[in-house]
């Protein structure tokens, strides 16, 4: 095989149209744009416009509140994640277990603002947990397994 023989698969590639070349090639006059007017022109947008009428985006009442600004950006873990990180040796039994050693042990990616803990799963090991913020699920099975649970106060915003 050459450098030349090298095809594209057929139907791979569409030829350009050349539009606005004369009547007979079927794209003459106006080259698909129709006729006259704003659109057109080159460089339009008009996305919400409905002709000088107030658009139906600023007709319609706001509604809803974002609380961006107090907002935490959380870890959520589940137990039974914890559990998979203990049989795999990257956590201890009987450690306390914050959002570094969860870090450290691949259970979360960043540090974000703080962890919370989740119900979901079965914990074995006991544990004592420092986070921000656990599920009563979470904490009742914590507390059976025989583990505590210590929540944080909130991270500052800086």
């Amino acid at each position: 095989m050459k450098l030349t023989d090298l095809r594209d698969n057929p139907g791979a590639t569409k030829e350009r149209m050349r539009v606005g070349r004369g009547i007979g090639s079927g794209k003459g006059k106006t080259a698909g744009r129709g006729v006259k007017g704003q659109k057109a022109r080159a460089g339009v947008a008009v996305k919400g416009f409905e002709g000088g009428q107030m658009p139906l985006h600023r007709r319609l009442p706001k509604r809803g509140f974002s609380n961006a600004v107090f907002a935490r950006d959380l870890n959520e873990v589940n137990l039974g994640r914890v559990q998979e990180a203990i049989d795999a040796g990257k956590l201890a039994a009987g450690t306390v277990v914050t959002i570094d050693s969860l870090v450290a042990a691949g259970v979360c990616s960043k540090p974000r603002d703080g962890v919370k803990i989740l119900g979901v799963g079965e914990l074995k090991a006991k544990l004592a947990f420092e986070v921000f913020g656990a599920s009563k699920s979470a904490v009742d099975a914590i507390e059976k397994a025989g583990g505590s649970v210590k929540i944080l106060s909130a991270p500052s915003q800086a």
